[in-house]
């Protein structure tokens, strides 16, 4: 076998490295301080690999670095070479030692309460996980209220686990500890605080 055939080329990164984070990491903090609403990361990708999701892969590359291990339910090659290339992430040995988690979200390998929870002095440094969903519509909605929300406001993503919104009430009733949780569907993405309070479609 070849050496070209053995290594296939890394996908691209970020079009625009500098402006596009920036961008990114703006839509990341609207989407955490207005959970529930859904917003698009579509225009900020030149390439990713196949197994990753547009939205995920864009969220890793602006979050991540050299000093954020990262657990991927789905490892692959692939995907952990190009992660390593371009934020220089080290590779998280299990759930409780990852800074950023992808999961997915419709069979989680792993509980939410495997992951680091944060401490009651520094709750900020609590993994903060990306899930992946089918849409981020057209599932089984619940109500959220909370920080953020006027009133309650319904989240529907399709194709979770009914188990997995179970874990995130229980996640979310011992704020301010537990994970963060942004949901991620094709280049569109919507966050899910700690402080956020889950209700019905339980």
């Amino acid at each position: 076998m070849t050496k070209a055939r053995a290594m296939q080329p890394l996908a691209s990164g970020l079009a625009d490295p500098v402006f596009g984070s920036q961008i990114v990491f703006r839509t990341v903090l609207d989407a955490l301080s207005a959970p529930g609403k859904i917003f698009d990361l579509s225009d900020n990708l030149a390439g990713t690999p196949a197994k990753l999701p547009p939205a995920a892969a864009t969220l890793l590359l602006t979050l991540a670095d050299y000093e954020t291990p990262v657990w991927l339910q789905s490892e692959d090659q692939e995907t952990r070479r190009w992660l390593s290339f371009h934020t220089g992430a080290p590779k998280a040995s299990a759930p409780s030692e990852a800074r950023f988690a992808v999961i997915d979200g419709a069979a989680s390998s792993a509980r939410l309460g495997d992951f680091n929870l944060g401490e009651d002095r520094y709750p900020d440094t609590s993994t903060t996980i990306l899930v992946l969903c089918d849409a981020l519509e057209g599932g089984l909605p619940v109500a959220l209220t909370g920080p953020g929300i006027k009133g309650s406001t319904r989240f529907a993503p399709r194709g979770l686990d009914a188990s997995l919104w179970r874990e995130i009430a229980d996640n979310n009733a011992m704020y301010p500890l537990g994970v963060d949780l942004i949901f991620v569907a094709g280049s569109q993405l919507a966050g899910l605080p700690r402080s956020t309070q889950i209700g019905g479609g339980l």
